[in-house]
């Protein structure tokens, strides 16, 4: 995969995590200090690392020099979390030869078990040491950073403008408590182009509405959610207005394809879920039908079960609170009208239950007579194995 210039990473064992088969720390670094924006969880439970990552986003200006981000503890709803978090950062500070507000930290993984500021601490000097460009030192800290997570989940884009090519890059992490509301689970984004970090922002927020705000697997928004984009300039490429623009599209595919991976590798999950709803007045209509399907617990597990049981989409629009005429709407399954002016329509329910035993579904619902404005959610299918997943998360 292409990666951005100008940035290097690497992952340890730190201890953190009980499977020392797995690497349990990393860092990102960029070569020199990017441009960079954030967005964070809006559960009123807030981790210590979420707290102390935005206060340094706010007092270096929108520039960060490192990320130090582990798995296995969350560092959240502890009583030293703030310390320990603080510490970290000095670490990473101290080892790079900057400030620690210049240093984001990011965890994942149980809530409320004290973590050992040691556990963070001990290995940045080895981190720092072992700090590489490239595609295997990229992967390592993706992997590292996985906690339910089957796979590790990579993606990037590279584009050319008049003054160059720029690359961006991403990971994430996330297969459980799984439901956006600003972002979901853990996300770094870098890219080599050279845009000032108040630029980035809504550039950020609008790719996350697009894709991690239109992601779920549970329902279930985590206490330390945060997707961070981080620009360097080392490609030394600026852009004017109308390639920023581009930029900004190749940006939210990069976001998307790591939402739909997201979805795709859910705790338990079998199936990846591509819910569209079309012919709305407004997105944010388009948007609630969307989610309300998504999130349905009924729609999830018939589509585990390769049901083709389209009353339980039209029931889930029906309570999104969207008002709309259920004898104009359309559902189709697997590009196929089961349902037509909201009644059912002649279909082959055993070919279709054949059709559904695919690794992919796709849901559309359409409008019609409504409007123009449509939108794309991402889920998965609802299986036992969700539950034994969950049932034993802690031990």
């Amino acid at each position: 995969m292409k990666l951005p210039l100008g940035y290097r990473y690497a992952s340890a064992y730190a201890g953190i995590r009980k499977q020392a088969d797995q690497d349990d720390v990393a860092l990102i670094v960029s070569d020199t200090p990017a441009a960079a924006a954030s967005v964070f969880t809006q559960n009123v439970v807030q981790a210590a690392p979420v707290r102390l990552a935005k206060q340094h986003l706010k007092s270096s200006g929108g520039k960060v020099a490192g990320i130090l981000v582990n798995a296995g503890n969350a560092n959240c709803a502890t009583r030293t979390g703030d310390r320990v978090a603080l510490d970290s950062c000095k670490a990473v500070a101290k080892a790079l030869k900057t400030k620690p507000k210049y240093v984001l930290p990011a965890s994942t993984g149980v809530i409320g078990v004290e973590l050992d500021s040691k556990l963070l601490v001990a290995p940045v000097p080895r981190l720092v040491q072992k700090l590489l460009p490239g595609e295997a030192a990229f992967e390592s800290v993706a992997r590292a950073m996985m906690t339910t997570d089957t796979q590790m989940k990579v993606a990037s884009e590279e584009v050319k403008f008049r003054g160059g090519t720029v690359v961006v890059a991403g990971m994430t992490k996330g297969s459980g408590m799984i439901h956006p509301n600003m972002a979901t689970t853990l996300g770094f984004i870098m890219t080599d182009a050279a845009i000032p970090a108040k630029l980035l922002k809504p550039m950020l927020l609008d790719a996350t509405e697009r894709s991690y705000n239109s992601l779920t697997v549970d329902g279930d928004t985590s206490t330390n959610d945060m997707i961070a984009l981080l620009a360097n300039g080392a490609s030394k490429v600026s852009l004017d207005d109308k390639e920023r623009k581009v930029f900004a599209e190749v940006l939210a595919w990069v976001l998307e394809s790591l939402a739909e991976q997201i979805a795709a590798d859910g705790e338990g999950a079998r199936k990846l879920i591509i819910i569209r709803a079309l012919g709305f007045r407004s997105t944010e209509d388009a948007r609630r039908v969307a989610r309300a399907i998504a999130n349905s617990p009924l729609v999830k597990t018939a589509i585990a079960g390769s049901d083709p049981n389209w009353g339980r989409i039209l029931a889930a629009a029906g309570y999104s609170g969207v008002k709309f005429d259920p004898s104009r709407v359309d559902i189709h399954l697997q590009r196929e009208l089961v349902c037509k002016g909201g009644l059912a329509a002649e279909f082959d329910e055993d070919a279709m239950k054949e059709k559904l035993n695919g690794g992919e579904v796709r849901i559309r619902v359409t409008l019609n007579g409504g409007g123009k404005a449509q939108a794309r959610f991402f889920t998965c299918d609802l299986t036992k194995e969700y539950i034994e997943i969950n049932g034993s998360y802690r031990t």
